[in-house]
């Protein structure tokens, strides 16, 4: 129906004739000549209707309205002198047309194209034409090459692209599946999978050595900007690796994926602890866009005056007392943000912020009458204190302070508008934990079928795992790990997890059994696809980058589902609905 796509044509095509198809992106009338702007796929070319060329094109042109799907063959000319668009591929050149075809109508719309402002319900429920914009069209495109570069980059590296089961076993650990009932076997479930991890696992102990796959998952939990129900992600497996092994491989795909988008970025990631990323930052995601890194002064408020922090600090292994400092900030913040900030971190649990003003003639500020001088300039010299920065102090137990000093610490960046935008730095988050305590509970923080790096504990929560994240500006990309490949070690494990031989034999058993025969040492890591193209898109929703999203209640608004079935299935699947209060 066409010879060329719109963002083809140029001043080399002056004098020949054309045919180009899309829709009508706008409409204008100047005096009995009608222009018409034609966008297809991914650009807008101008038809210049007049009745003086062709009157029966002309005439059909009065009828044309937005968003109408058009044919137009014409002659491609240069625009006239002053009425060029710089801002367009085609906005050198217009077509004269002499053939117009209206191939389908649309009645108006419920919202303009690219108006970003509309309600999301709106533009969700009629997803297909918020796909019609340019954005969106440049997002999926972006995600589209992405999605070919990294297969291209670890089909060279010798990874085989296999795919794992849909439907499979639900498992007691993460978050909550969804359940598929069986026809054919009554009372039973299929689980979504949340992750292809015990069917890669699986190719490992197979032989099939380097694995990857372009893989769908689901999970049933509740959403935010960066989650839904169902997401996509690059899984990747290895055999006879180390840690080390695996981040080359991991950053090799990166480096990849963002040259052949267009992106410059270095090709090996800083590192961090998990340690020093709670201690420095408050985060297991830290945002190395900008600095402001917290400061250990427990030591120093064990000597002062004031009662609350001499007490906390004299158990400095549960408590913390850390300074964040905002250089310049005794110039940049009034009295009344200072009292905002407050009220900010109380939202989290905090009890207070105390805060010293670094003046000409040293530290002043509420605090200051309980610290000796000697002190006082211990805070300075430990904080780097320079005259006209500010400090501020969270202090109480430990998990409470480093989370909200760490929210803190991007609500004063956000406030200061220092995060610099276009930008992209990666980091590699080390040697997390393998266990942390809820209610008395022990949970994998990974999951179960992370290598520690040892048993030899006294506080299981000081158990290191060999797993690592890769963090981009804040947001968690992915991670991975080095599994266990041994079956004892995988019982034991799941021993202190509280999952007893049978449970594990009924949850787990067909991966105890694997491990049995010769399993070798295998790892490996997963990427969002859909939060490396928010990222590489610069949008602030995961739902922007998937084509057909769900709402923050795992609803897709354009089909209704979820949706009610009529008895006649449920009858077939042995299920029944009972009615019970909503779940808000």
């Amino acid at each position: 129906m066409r010879t060329h796509y719109c963002a083809q044509i140029n001043e080399q095509h002056n004098g020949e004739v054309v045919t180009v198809a899309g829709w009508v992106s706008s409409r204008r009338d100047h005096g009995g000549v009608i222009f018409i702007d034609l966008r297809d796929k991914d650009e807008v070319l101008q038809l210049v209707c007049d009745p003086a060329d062709n009157a029966a094109a002309h005439k059909i042109a009065e009828d044309v309205r937005d968003q109408f799907v058009l044919i137009a063959t014409g002659t491609i000319r240069p625009r006239g002198e002053g009425l060029e668009n710089p801002n367009l591929k085609t906005g050198k050149v217009e077509m004269v047309v002499e053939k117009l075809v209206i191939e389908n109508r649309s009645k108006p719309m419920p919202f303009e194209i690219g108006d970003e402002k509309v309600n999301e319900e709106i533009r969700l429920r009629h997803r297909y034409l918020e796909l019609r914009s340019q954005r969106s069209y440049t997002i999926f495109k972006l995600r589209s090459k992405a999605t070919i570069a990294a297969r291209n980059a670890l089909d060279e590296l010798g990874f085989l692209e296999v795919e794992t089961p849909i439907l499979t076993k639900s498992t007691p650990e993460g978050a909550r599946d969804y359940l598929v009932p069986s026809r054919v076997h009554h009372g039973e479930f299929y689980a979504l999978p949340q992750s292809p991890q015990l069917f890669k696992q699986l190719l490992m102990v197979g032989g099939f050595d380097r694995y990857f796959q372009i893989a769908k998952c689901f999970r049933d939990e509740d959403l935010r900007a960066d989650r839904q129900p169902e997401f996509t992600q690059i899984d990747v497996e290895m055999s006879f690796c180390t840690q080390e092994d695996v981040i080359q491989i991991a950053e090799k795909l990166i480096y990849n994926v963002f040259t052949k988008c267009g992106f410059e970025i270095p090709g090996t990631f800083k590192r961090m602890t998990h340690h020093d990323a709670m201690e420095k930052y408050g985060s297991d995601k830290p945002d190395m866009r900008y600095d402001l890194a917290m400061v250990d002064v427990i030591d120093i408020f064990e000597r002062c005056d004031n009662e609350i922090f001499s007490a906390i600090a004299k158990a400095p292994k549960k408590n913390r007392i850390k300074a964040l400092k905002v250089p310049n900030g005794d110039n940049i913040f009034s009295k009344r943000q200072m009292k905002g900030f407050e009220d900010y971190v109380r939202k989290f649990g905090a009890q207070g912020l105390g805060y010293f003003q670094m003046k000409e003639d040293g530290l002043k500020g509420p605090l200051a009458k309980f610290f000796t001088d000697a002190d006082l300039q211990a805070i300075i010299d430990r904080c780097e204190l320079k005259t006209g920065d500010a400090v501020f102090f969270g202090a109480g137990e430990k998990k409470l302070v480093l989370d909200y000093m760490g929210r803190f610490r991007i609500y004063l960046a956000e406030t200061m508008e220092i995060i610099p935008k276009g930008t992209f730095e990666f980091l590699w988050v080390v040697d997390f934990p393998m266990f942390e305590v809820e209610d008395g509970r022990v949970k994998a923080l990974h999951h179960p079928f992370t290598q520690p790096k040892s048993l030899d504990y006294e506080d299981i929560e000081e158990i290191e795992s060999i797993a690592y994240d890769i963090v981009l500006n804040g947001t968690e990309l992915g991670g991975g790990s080095i599994r266990i490949h041994k079956e004892a070690m995988q019982s034991e494990i799941f021993k202190l997890l509280g999952i007893g031989e049978e449970e594990a034999q009924e949850k787990f058993g067909f991966l105890l059994d694997a491990l049995k025969y010769g399993a070798p040492p295998h790892g490996g890591f997963a990427l969002g696809l859909d939060r490396l193209i928010m990222l590489m898109a610069g949008t602030d929703s995961i739902r922007d980058v998937i084509a057909f999203p769900k709402t923050q209640r795992a609803q897709c608004l354009l089909t209704q589902a979820p949706s009610n079935v009529d008895n006649e299935q449920l009858k077939e699947l042995g299920l029944r609905v009972r009615q019970t209060a909503a779940i808000q």
